[in-house]
């Protein structure tokens, strides 16, 4: 077995394996701490020390995992951070959320084919931005990004649909009630579909309905007809 195919072999998982925290780099803490609070995110900790040791922690709303940043919490210089991915269900309404606040946010953009070279800041898609949503509403498709004040770069990627084998079997949750409401009108929508598929007959079981069409959605199976 070659060595790529043996890195590439899956074995059973020993232990949870939780990714928590993530360090971003900034030069002013205080002007980092207004922005983040700003984006309205959770303040976990603000923790100073001797030796000019300072530690904040954010968390972003329905995330299991957090930033920090601080004094003395990392060599990285300040704005080097980059590529780092919020998911959201609703990238109109996330990127509204952000103008709102006062943040500098691009347009909504999708990529153009499977181009992975060009003149654009590069993401996963590559590096040619093409604005406006991705024209079929594909899920992991669209995106939005926008900068900290050190130019640490994120980035808002729709994900409606997770691809087969991203959601634990059996499990569908929810972090929030938007992102619950946005899956609602989903189902609601497909649902309005499948009743006219059936003559246009009002289907008693929608609630069942929309049950599997959710659960299904998330754990990237095929949805119902």
């Amino acid at each position: 077995m070659s060595a790529r195919n043996a890195n590439e072999t899956t074995q059973a998982p020993t232990i949870d394996m939780k990714l928590e925290v993530v360090v971003i780099p900034v030069s002013d803490v205080d002007r980092a701490k207004k922005f983040y609070a700003n984006l309205g995110w959770r303040l976990d900790a603000d923790f100073a020390g001797p030796d000019d040791y300072r530690v904040i922690q954010f968390t972003p709303p329905g995330s299991p995992s957090s930033v920090i940043f601080g004094k003395n919490v990392t060599a990285a210089a300040p704005g080097s951070a980059q590529g780092l991915y919020l998911i959201v269900s609703d990238i109109e309404a996330a990127r509204d959320d952000l103008r709102g606040r006062g943040v500098e946010v691009s347009e909504v953009f999708h990529a153009e084919g499977d181009v992975h070279t060009g003149p654009d800041e590069p993401y996963l898609f590559g590096r040619r931005r093409i604005v406006g949503l991705d024209p079929a509403r594909a899920s992991y498709r669209s995106y939005v990004s926008f900068n900290d004040p050190d130019g640490n770069g994120w980035l808002f990627q729709e994900i409606t649909t997770r691809l087969p084998g991203r959601v634990e079997a059996g499990g569908t949750t929810f972090t929030s009630s938007s992102e619950l409401a946005s899956a609602l009108r989903r189902a609601a929508a497909a649902h309005g579909e499948h009743e006219k598929r059936n003559g246009g007959q009002y289907d008693a079981n929608w609630p069942d309905w929309y049950a599997d069409y959710i659960a299904r959605e998330q754990a990237g199976q095929p949805l119902p007809a």
